[in-house]
């Protein structure tokens, strides 16, 4: 990051993301000023008067730079006094501001983009399709290449929590050579991708009961609770109805078209052979009838989930009823 402005604005909630933004600035900063003394300002132990203090010139000289996270969540004193010091201007200082969104001191949000401040989007990574983009970008950034398969298999596997994916996206750079696939991920998170409810829902919407039955069982064994398992299971056939319902056309053109993941379209496509409409409805009504069981409405989750899992492989295997 070069040319780093005085002023840098973070905007968004992932954390990961802002971090990153934060350590490249200073990065950046620290490599133009060496002597630089970073400050950090908690928000939620903030002392008026503290900032204004930090950003008054040293006796000594020296630049200082001032991270404050949390903006967001600061007192009136500390927005106060951050409007203040932009009218004034800051002298030997570098100023840099996190905010997770809102609209919470939205006036001093302007005042920083007025004073040309840098902005940083740090946007929430939730959906398949953002994380997928996630895991791509991190092995770009690596100079390194990971397969389609491989990306869902580490989505799998690590795909619950941004940071946790990011560890695993920096282990396989880390520990690996040449490109990452599915293969490559399985080595080193085989046993948390066997156990989780993705690879019982393959198995069960291909119509392949004793595989998936062997999976849940191990699933089960791992302390893999049955709520998440039904989630994906539900998820899995959605996926399937959207992309059978969107018709024919090349996978990239439905992938913008559904805001899926490509990998995810494709795997759709390839598991809606051999079901219909009618069969894929009876489905998709047994796992919500299973979602009921696990949540409270039956007495024993672990067997409302097998029964799913061998009504959806019936389903899959009953004669064709296209209406």
């Amino acid at each position: 990051m070069s040319d780093v402005p005085q002023i840098i604005l973070v905007t968004g909630p992932e954390r990961i993301l802002a971090q990153r933004a934060v350590e490249e600035s200073l990065e950046a900063i620290t490599a133009a000023h060496p002597e630089a003394e970073i400050v950090r300002i908690d928000v939620a132990e903030y002392q008026p008067g503290r900032l204004t203090t930090e950003l008054s010139p040293s006796l000594f000289g020296g630049r200082r730079v001032i991270v404050v996270r949390d903006f967001d969540e600061a007192p009136d004193a500390l927005v106060d006094e951050l409007e203040d010091a932009l009218k004034v201007g800051l002298d030997e200082a570098n100023l840099i501001v996190l905010h997770k969104g809102g609209n919470r001191a939205k006036r001093v949000l302007d005042a920083l983009k007025k004073a040309k401040a840098r902005v940083i989007e740090a946007p929430a990574i939730k959906s398949d399709r953002d994380k997928s983009a996630f895991v791509m970008n991190e092995f770009r950034r690596a100079r390194r290449r990971i397969t389609p398969e491989g990306v869902r298999a580490l989505l799998e596997a690590a795909g619950k929590d941004t940071s946790e994916l990011a560890a695993a996206c920096r282990q396989l750079v880390d520990d690996t050579s040449g490109i990452v696939d599915e293969n490559t991920v399985g080595t080193y998170h085989g046993g948390k991708v066997e156990a989780t409810g993705f690879r019982v829902a393959d198995a069960t919407v291909a119509g392949n009961a004793p595989e998936a039955l062997r999976l849940l069982r191990h699933a089960f064994a791992s302390g893999v609770d049955p709520v998440p398992i039904v989630a994906v299971l539900a998820s899995q056939l959605r996926q399937v109805a959207k992309v059978a319902s969107a018709g024919g056309g090349r996978s990239a053109d439905l992938a913008k078209q559904l805001g899926m993941p490509l990998w995810q379209v494709d795997k759709a496509r390839t598991a809606s052979r051999g079901w219909d409409g009618v069969r894929l409805g009876r489905a998709i009504q047994a796992v919500a009838a299973a979602d009921f069981a696990v949540k409270g409405g039956g007495r024993d989750p672990q067997y409302a989930v097998e029964h799913v899992v061998l009504e959806i492989c019936r389903q899959r295997h009953a004669p064709s009823e296209r209406r």
